[in-house]
């Protein structure tokens, strides 16, 4: 049994997948295995791919037809064979060290899961310079190495959403069944796999030094489509249908009023990614779904900050004017000024 799997679903990164092999099959654990998903490359993706499989028996290669995100990651988890199971996106890379400092510490604290905190970057395209970001998991900087039980607190789930920046046990993947939602496309699924390991796990643990490299300079990229409008509220009505499973029921009462405040910033974050035409039809949507969650006792407004509550009351009361005050008038001229001036104050 390897001690992790790293699962990398592969779909047209020839550009960036080199950079991301070469850190992950050069780590200072060597006892991994390297499961790579090509799904449906149409470029050199698949060629790069075979070339480290064919060098290095700890590849793994599946090639296969173009299904999604979710498929692929859910196929690379089936014939995942090792302790934990971590996850590389193909135009990030990671630090030599990351998978055997995590490994040792879930290994030493019996963790379900083990997070770190991580860099975004941009790569300089004239001098190949690296512009990083700090992103810590938790702000207030009070959970990190410590053993703890999401259940035990649940604001655990206000950390920054990802699923990379760890490793997660294989036997606690499969007690559960976790694994990803299968919408067309690289559509957020990641967002299910987020709430699945924290609604589930018993001991986790956030490490305040960051590890993983997220890349914010690729062009196709999810995030930077702007088309995909309401893929983020397919993922979390995926994400609600688990909680409301029977067995699920004292899970729901405990992480509901969390959920709702993860799904209203998901929700904040498509409405500042997708395109203009779409913003309006986009605002009445969401406000539909806070108006069912507070109707149904789903909705906790003190989990939120006091200006959040205000912008969520306007919402689902006023949404037109909800859409004229914080998308029009924000992405205004004007309003951009407004908050570079509220920055340096």
């Amino acid at each position: 049994m390897p001690k992790v799997s790293i699962v990398i679903p592969t779909y047209n990164v020839e550009n960036y997948l080199r950079e991301c092999m070469e850190s992950v099959i050069n780590q200072t654990l060597s006892d991994i295995e390297i499961i790579c998903i090509n799904d449906g490359s149409t470029d050199g993706s698949l060629k790069i791919l075979r070339e480290y499989a064919d060098r290095d028996e700890r590849v793994i290669l599946i090639d296969k037809k173009n299904e999604g995100y979710g498929v692929g990651m859910n196929t690379g988890m089936d014939i995942a064979s090792g302790e934990y199971i971590g996850i590389v996106e193909p135009d990030d890379f990671v630090p030599l060290t990351m998978y055997e400092d995590l490994y040792n510490i879930a290994k030493d604290n019996e963790l379900d899961f083990v997070k770190a905190d991580f860099y975004r970057f941009t790569r300089d395209s004239r001098t190949g310079e690296l512009n990083l970001v700090y992103n810590r998991l938790d702000p207030s900087g009070e959970n990190y190495n410590q053993v703890i039980s999401p259940f035990e607190k649940p604001y655990v789930t206000k950390f920054i959403m990802n699923t990379w920046s760890g490793i997660y046990r294989r036997q606690f993947i499969e007690e559960h069944h976790i694994r990803h939602n299968t919408t067309p496309g690289a559509a957020f699924q990641d967002n299910g796999f987020f709430w699945q390991t924290f609604m589930y796990a018993k001991r986790c643990m956030f490490l305040d030094r960051p590890y993983y490299m997220n890349r914010r300079d690729n062009p196709n990229s999810s995030v930077k489509n702007k088309e995909k409008v309401y893929c983020m509220n397919i993922e979390y009505d995926f994400i609600r249908d688990i909680f409301m499973q029977k067995e699920n029921e004292k899970l729901w009462d405990r992480f509901k009023y969390y959920f709702n405040y993860k799904r209203y910033f998901s929700y904040l974050f498509t409405l500042g990614r997708i395109s203009k035409e779409f913003k309006r039809g986009y605002v009445e949507r969401i406000s539909r779904e806070f108006k069912r969650a507070r109707s149904q006792d789903e909705l906790d407004f003190k989990v939120f900050t006091p200006n959040t509550r205000k912008k969520i009351s306007l919402l689902i009361q006023k949404p037109t004017v909800y859409y004229w005050k914080y998308v029009v008038l924000a992405e205004s001229p004007a309003g951009k000024i407004m908050r570079r001036i509220k920055k340096r104050l």
